[in-house]
């Protein structure tokens, strides 16, 4: 097979001592340098596809999506597949960062995906029905796993209400990465679990102007609780009680197949939780069926000109059993 004019042989030793050499650098976070050897991995190598794939999951390290497109699309160029090829998932990343929605569309259709709608449309590829999916936000830093609506091959829309160490709120769309790192399962009604993938956060795509406030709340039941969480919802914000559903796992615990609930019915802490039983607020969590706390941490995401509305409200439907005060916003 002749590609650029010479026939296709295995890598030279310095292609790979140069690629071999980049990867350690990237690892260490020193992208320039790495820059450097895979431009000459590619000079020496300009016929070999893994050369520009090399090169654009660089430029994806380093959110450089213009230069992440042009390799990407060299890289694909010169595919002896049809379909399949990672390649074309960098691709895809890379168009999906730039708003580039034809190529987007023809990424995700090589990759082997559907993608409703006209190939060359303009408009966003909306409508995959790829449903729910799990996403890590900060997952070089302070790492927070929460749930999220798929949009696309490449955004998530933030279902949760994520933490204020994060930087991100509620209803925001983040682009991510295509290799999952960890599972959720969640349990079906009718018996079973159902399988989720935890994939990371590469940076955030569209930003939201709800604010997220933290406060707490004297929730005399869960159903005093959960009144809160559907008031908000009705009212198109959100309400989280932070205190049942944030856990403290460790890293290796956050990348393995993990359930999103634990406990039978009794009264038990969860092994992969490394936080403090029964503490109120986000660094405390207690596993299904231990005693209900009155005192709630709860995030709401909501206008300033609404939230203390709606907390009012949901306090005078019962006064005898809710309560809220110390209202702060977070972010």
């Amino acid at each position: 097979m002749r590609i650029f004019g010479r026939v296709r042989q295995r890598p030279s030793t310095d292609w790979r001592l140069a690629t071999d050499r980049a990867f350690t650098l990237i690892d260490d976070g020193r992208y320039e340098d790495a820059d450097a050897l895979l431009t000459r991995a590619a000079d020496l190598e300009p016929w070999l596809s893994e050369s520009w794939f090399n090169l654009a999951l660089l430029h994806k390290f380093r959110h450089d999506w213009e230069q992440a497109r042009s390799a990407g699309l060299r890289a694909v160029a010169l595919l002896e597949k049809d379909t399949g090829a990672p390649d074309w998932w960098n691709v895809g990343i890379a168009a999906t960062a730039l708003q580039d929605w034809p190529l987007a569309r023809r990424a995700w259709q090589a990759y082997g995906l559907q993608v409703p709608g006209e190939a060359a449309s303009a408009g966003e590829p909306l409508g995959m029905d790829l449903g729910g999916a799990a996403v890590r936000l900060s997952p070089e830093g302070e790492a927070e796993v929460v749930w999220g609506r798929r949009l696309d091959p490449a955004r998530i829309e933030l279902l949760n209400i994520p933490l204020p160490s994060s930087g991100r709120r509620w209803g925001e769309v983040v682009l991510h990465d295509g290799v999952p790192r960890g599972e959720r399962t969640m349990s079906r009604p009718g018996g079973g679990t159902s399988v989720y993938p935890v994939f990371d956060e590469i940076e955030l795509w569209a930003p939201s102007a709800v604010p997220t406030w933290v406060v707490l709340i004297d929730a005399a039941t869960e159903a005093d609780r959960d009144a809160l969480e559907r008031l908000a919802a009705d009212a198109g914000c959100a309400a989280e009680d932070w205190t049942s559903s944030v856990r403290l796992l460790c890293r290796s615990c956050s990348e393995s197949r993990m359930p999103s609930e634990q406990g039978d019915g009794m009264a038990q802490h969860d092994p992969h939780d490394h936080s403090v039983p029964g503490r109120p607020g986000p660094l405390g969590h207690t596993a299904a069926g231990t005693l209900w706390s009155p005192e709630r941490e709860c995030g709401v995401a909501a206008p300033g000109a609404l939230v203390r509305g709606l907390l009012d409200g949901w306090v005078a439907d019962s006064p005898d059993s809710r309560d809220w005060r110390d209202l702060e916003e977070v972010c």
